[in-house]
């Protein structure tokens, strides 16, 4: 009877973390970023069909990246979270930080006890009634959580977003400042020119603190191209590339598809 390979706790959690980095460093990245009346949140992002902005309640919003159908079954089960807790205690008792700590028990299981971790990671924010209420949490594959303040990027270059946000971003930028310096931040790249994004080619939404209770929008394309002072034709790409990064879509593939 031939003896199983032994491989020490330590280089099983090495190798999945090794492999779950991987997997989110090549979505695209997405960017959170408080302003004076709430929060902005933008990535690129042509597709119109698969989101990674999206609202969980009325004043949390749920960011992601890495491999869709992972965080959208995250998603999903966030808006189930929130419902049924709002349902059954009150709607002021769902909040940030309760869903950021269900998903860091849900990450951190799958990434102890399952063969493979998931590939995403998370942004989880509430918008307060006062920017010192705002709360923003990210959440990595191993269920570990950062709050974080005032800003966070994830998700491809992550670390070198960051800086470039530590050096644009100042308390009280008004929406088409942080709109902008997301954009410019998005569009950096380590080496040569700085790519140009179009409306057509990003999502973007906020938390808008001055709504009454559903504070998530969508920010459309005309208005974001007034932001941007670009022009908002849908310039997006036509060959469907909108669905992974760096290659068209492969309909038998669909599952890893990344964001």
């Amino acid at each position: 009877m031939s003896m199983p390979f032994y491989v020490s706790p330590e280089q099983l959690m090495k190798d999945r973390a090794d492999y779950a980095r991987k997997g989110i460093a090549r979505g695209r990245s997405v960017v959170v970023l408080a302003y004076d009346e709430g929060i902005a949140f933008a990535t690129e992002n042509p597709s119109r069909a698969l989101h990674k902005i999206s609202e969980i309640y009325d004043r949390i919003a749920f960011a992601a990246v890495g491999k869709y159908n992972e965080f959208e079954n995250l998603r999903v089960a966030g808006v189930r979270y929130a419902d049924l807790r709002g349902y059954s205690y009150d709607r002021q008792d769902v909040n940030a930080r309760g869903l950021a700590n269900a998903y860091a028990q849900t990450l951190g299981t799958v990434f102890t006890t399952e063969s493979k971790p998931l590939e995403v990671e998370l942004v989880v924010a509430e918008v307060g009634h006062v920017a010192e209420e705002d709360q923003i949490y990210r959440l990595s594959y191993d269920g570990s959580v950062a709050d974080e303040h005032g800003f966070v990027a994830m998700g491809g270059q992550a670390e070198q977003l960051t800086e470039r946000l530590r050096e644009g971003w100042a308390p009280g930028l008004d929406l088409a400042g942080a709109v902008r310096l997301a954009v410019d931040v998005l569009g950096s790249q380590p080496e040569g020119e700085p790519r140009v994004l179009t409306p057509g080619q990003l999502e973007v939404a906020v938390l808008d603190r001055t709504r009454s209770r559903r504070a998530f929008r969508r920010v459309a394309a005309p208005a974001l191209g007034t932001l941007l002072g670009q022009p908002a034709g849908d310039d997006a790409p036509t060959d469907g590339a909108a669905t992974t990064d760096g290659a068209a879509p492969d309909v038998s593939a669909a599952t890893d598809e990344r964001g």
